[in-house]
């Protein structure tokens, strides 16, 4: 696998990976969609076709098993291309996130009929986006979406919001509750008749990820593609959040590529500093090596704790309940240990790249200030507070870790006092 800031891919093949090979058929596709300054996100130009070549290429597909249209990558491989793609364009790879994570879910599928239902989708290049969380009044231990059962047959009626990458979608996995007050998971076309995706996120960071609202009226669902709630990923917590540091580290990557690029370009500098130019200072340039020694350990960390997830994996079909579920502990466990460092390390190189370059890299024409605002944003998912908290009772007490969580009001909690 690619190691970040090592020779030529070609001499960093591991013996018997396949990962150089798929990897190299995608870089040029990268190299296209890469957004060196920001534009896109400066401009809002949101990137459909840039998406539209991805899933030509078969890029949405390559967790999916070569027999069945994909490219038969083990989790840490697959992570490791979603940082290159991360570095090319982050806004592409969090809109992706969903649509990846739901491929995990067929790959665990025991369910014959609904893989192969799905998986020649998934080969074909369909999107899958989500309709998962409510906000205002919502509360945590149930869905004011409905599925009901009419007349006419399964509808679905709510709104959601943070619904990732659905914009760009063809399918939209939804959580509702369903007449018995069961949640269950309805997936609906992009095109149906009453869904309705607006591009209304205003977040500072990632904003062009689509993660706005998304509304159902009254939408018909097909019985075969309705899902029960245990019926879902049981490593999906560790796999989102390895994600998201995966989307890190493509950010980290970014901004040490865009960061030595302007160094190299500088012919200002100060009376007082250490050389004629900056690119020889020697200040300078052990603020860009400890920046780039941040990134590598960031994404050292990253690729290990997939380890986890790809043995969460290799225990699904293997027939022993037990070792499934240590397995699935330990995933969690790594990934929120990774999460509270990784975070700590991008954060930190998306703020000192700018004492490398001062004053000037603020124009908002080098668009480098997006480096911190998306990693800023990404961080704030699935609060890393919590993580410590759980690292340590499981460290101390052994207390697993929660499972699948929802963010939205407590039921026992009081309403706000103006």
């Amino acid at each position: 696998m690619t190691s970040f800031g090592a020779p030529p891919p070609a001499a960093q093949t591991d013996p018997g990976s396949r990962y150089e090979e798929v990897a190299s058929g995608f870089r040029p596709i990268l190299a296209a969609i890469t957004d060196a300054f920001g534009r896109r996100e400066r401009e809002h130009s949101l990137p459909l076709e840039q998406i539209a070549a991805l899933k030509q290429s078969g890029f949405t597909a390559t967790r999916l098993p070569v027999a069945e249209g994909g490219k038969g990558l083990s989790f840490p491989e697959f992570l490791n291309l979603i940082i290159e793609l991360a570095e090319a364009d982050s806004n592409i790879a969090q809109a992706l996130r969903v649509h990846f994570g739901f491929v995990e879910d067929v790959l665990n599928q025991r369910d014959a009929a609904r893989r192969a239902l799905w998986a020649p989708r998934l080969a074909a290049g369909d999107l899958v986006g989500v309709g998962f969380t409510e906000i205002g009044e919502a509360k945590t231990d149930r869905f004011s979406t409905r599925l009901s059962q009419t007349a006419d047959g399964l509808r679905l009626t709510g709104k959601k919001f943070y619904t990732t990458g659905t914009l760009y979608a063809d399918w939209i996995d939804v959580s509702a509750s369903d007449d018995q007050g069961e949640t269950v998971f309805a997936f609906v076309p992009r095109t149906a008749p009453g869904v309705t995706v607006l591009d209304d996120w205003d977040g500072f960071g990632q904003r062009l990820s689509a993660s706005g609202t998304s509304i159902y009226e009254n939408v018909e669902v097909a019985p075969g593609n309705l899902w029960q709630g245990a019926e879902r990923l049981r490593y999906s917590t560790a796999y989102y959040q390895l994600y998201h540091l995966a989307t890190l580290v493509g950010i980290g990557r970014a901004l040490v590529r865009d960061t030595v690029a302007e160094l190299g370009l500088r012919r200002r500098t100060f009376s007082h500093a250490n050389a004629a130019l900056p690119r020889h200072d020697a200040q300078v340039l052990a603020v860009l090596g400890k920046l780039r020694a941040q990134v590598y350990a960031a994404q050292a960390i990253t690729l290990k704790a997939a380890e986890a997830v790809g043995r969460a994996f290799a225990t699904r079909f293997a027939g022993d309940e037990a070792a499934e579920e240590a397995a699935n502990i330990v995933a969690e466990l790594e990934s929120a240990q990774a999460q509270s460092v990784v975070i700590d390390l991008i954060l930190a190189a998306t703020t000192s790249l700018f004492d490398a370059l001062s004053a000037s890299a603020t124009r908002s024409g080098l668009g480098l200030d997006r480096h911190w605002r998306n990693a800023r944003t990404l961080a704030s998912h699935n609060p890393r507070i919590y993580k410590d908290r759980i690292i340590g009772d499981w460290a101390v007490n052994g207390t697993v870790p929660p499972p699948q969580w929802i963010a939205a009001i407590h039921p026992d909690a009081k309403p706000a006092v103006a």
